[in-house]
């Protein structure tokens, strides 16, 4: 049970769509599998370090913030996402395949980087990891064990959720970098412009949703 559940979040928090698997799809295609698999690695460690964080009882610390931070804290999001998407847009112009290692882009901090800004500007991911933590220590789904080891379950609970994620991740840039091969040029420059006019959607999502 304890780990069937890890798993459910873990692939609830990595599958649907949204930035930061766009994010993570467009370094394997700008880059390669390292670059798309770094990214991947830094959401599953986030995804396992908030759920943690969420399990040891952040959830009922009142930070005694302003009604607007959230509001706040979308604009910021929205700004970075629709700046990597115009990022992405730009690279898919000018992007050409390497004809050969020399001219594979170098090793970059890029994928980190983004993947942290993604994630910690979006609050619908706060959201989740309370939600999270809530229903399993409220419904006490993990049994007694969150009661008599508290902070131990919490790791190894954390743990299954960021391993079920980097699965996800990694099976992802797998498959992407895998077909990678067989796709045009003109292919790639078009799927890096569609993730980078899907990134425009979500920021402009993140900014309405202010207002709502």
């Amino acid at each position: 049970m304890f780990v069937l559940l890890g798993v459910f979040f873990g692939l609830l928090a990595a599958v649907p769509l949204g930035p930061v698997n766009f994010f993570v799809v467009s370094q394997a295609l700008k880059r390669d599998f390292f670059h798309g698999l770094l990214a991947g690695l830094t959401a599953a460690f986030l995804d396992t370090a908030f759920c943690f964080v969420a399990l040891a009882g952040f959830f009922r610390i009142k930070l005694n913030l302003p009604p607007y931070s959230m509001s706040v804290l979308k604009v910021v999001a929205a700004v970075i996402v629709f700046l990597l998407a115009l990022k992405l847009i730009k690279d898919a112009k000018t992007f050409e395949i390497p004809e050969d290692r020399d001219r594979v882009p170098s090793a970059s901090p890029q994928p980190i980087l983004g993947v942290i800004l993604l994630y910690v500007t979006n609050p619908t991911l706060y959201m989740f990891w309370i939600f999270v933590a809530g229903t399993v220590t409220g419904h006490n789904l993990l049994g007694q064990n969150i009661v008599r080891y508290g902070t131990w379950t919490a790791v190894g609970f954390a743990l299954v959720v960021g391993l079920t994620s980097l699965g996800w991740y990694a099976g992802l840039v797998r498959f992407v970098s895998h077909h990678q091969k067989r796709i045009r040029q003109e292919t790639f420059r078009r799927i890096l412009h569609f993730l980078g006019l899907a990134l425009v959607g979500f920021a402009i999502y993140a900014l309405v949703s202010v207002f709502i």
